[in-house]
């Protein structure tokens, strides 16, 4: 059976798109050396569009509307500009009511794209280009560490990691944020009271490493403008053992943040990559896996939730499960010696 993959590996090839929402220019080029903040594409995005109705506004056909007006598509228009002048001794106007661009004239009306925002994208990590999509964005390489997560707040920054945990059951609290942290990514622990999220803020941080999250902080999570990223779970879990060895030993060393939302359509999940320097291009990491015995795996439901095990054996056929349902599952050694059976769709190969 084909099986989920988790990626936490320390030394890999990482390969990675990186695309504008909507069409716009390419900065970078092929084999072009980037930093991990380095703009590598950048687009202008309407926020907002308008429709005036100058044939209603003026009282005249939408025939007669198009021969007065004065702007034609793509010009920009500064705030209050006359778009239509009426005819007679007091002539009524239409004027643009905000600083836009026309989308579209014709049949009496115009379009216009107003709050124009610019948006850069951003390699995301230091690496080398390998691929320019023309006109959304570019193709990435790099080798190094690479931790995938399970939760992120959509935000990506990249920094100095200074880890905080004792344990992987170490919970952060805000009288361990001081000064000395500032412009740091922080390897937290646990993450269970906002006055935390708020103290990095102040900061301010570059990012948030954490093994959990409580529910209760997932919306002032998503509002914070650094990266947080969650390895394990929402609730209150330890950090897997993995993670947190892969982590703890790249401590002090620099490492980017992307903590984009899971897609299972497009295979994007929250990570954190560690650059490090290498001699020849270490070997990708494994897409697909198989359930097979002496597979390491790691728990995606409760009771073990987030814990590393050790497939012992795959169970013929359907097994009757404690809820009731029969399904294919495997016994599994945790790493606390304990042996437990678990459902194949409860788990996800760690590699």
């Amino acid at each position: 059976m084909l099986a989920p993959v988790h990626h936490i590996i320390g030394l890999t090839t990482i390969i990675r798109e990186r695309l504008l929402p909507i069409s716009g220019n390419v900065a970078a080029r092929a084999q072009q050396k980037v930093t991990a903040g380095e703009v590598v594409a950048e687009t202008r995005w309407a926020r907002e569009h308008v429709l005036l109705d100058v044939a209603r506004s003026l009282g005249v056909t939408p025939a007669a509307a198009d021969r007065l007006i004065k702007c034609q598509v793509d010009d920009k228009l500064a705030a209050s500009s006359e778009i239509a002048v009426g005819k007679g001794l007091f002539p009524r106007s239409v004027r643009a009511p905000r600083e836009a661009r026309v989308v579209a004239v014709g049949g009496g009306q115009v379009l216009l794209e107003v709050g124009e925002s610019k948006i850069e994208l951003r390699a995301g990590f230091p690496g080398t280009v390998i691929q320019v999509i023309p006109n959304r964005g570019v193709v990435i390489q790099a080798s190094g560490g690479l931790v995938q997560c399970v939760w992120g707040n959509g935000r990506i920054d990249s920094g100095l990691m200074v880890n905080l945990m004792q344990t992987p059951a170490t919970v952060l609290i805000p009288d361990q944020v001081d000064v000395s942290l500032r412009g740091s990514v922080i390897l937290g622990g646990r993450i269970e009271h906002l006055e935390t999220l708020q103290a990095l803020a102040e900061l301010p941080a570059r990012g948030l490493v954490a093994s959990s999250i409580v529910p209760g902080l997932l919306a002032k999570a998503r509002e914070m403008r650094y990266p947080i990223l969650v390895t394990d779970g929402i609730g209150s879990l330890p950090m897997n053992s993995v993670a947190y060895k892969l982590l703890s030993t790249n401590a002090k060393r620099d490492v980017a943040l992307n903590a984009e939302t899971f897609d299972r359509y497009s295979g994007s999940r929250p990570e954190i990559i560690i650059p490090l320097p290498t001699s020849s291009d270490p070997p990708m990491p494994n897409e697909t896996e198989t359930f097979v015995p002496g597979s390491q795996v790691r728990m995606r439901r409760a009771p073990a939730m987030g814990m590393i095990g050790s497939i012992v054996s795959i169970k013929p056929g359907l097994t009757a499960l404690p809820s009731g349902l029969r399904a294919p599952a495997a016994e599994v050694k945790l790493e606390n010696n304990e042996n437990i059976i678990v459902p194949l769709v409860n788990m996800e190969v760690v590699g």
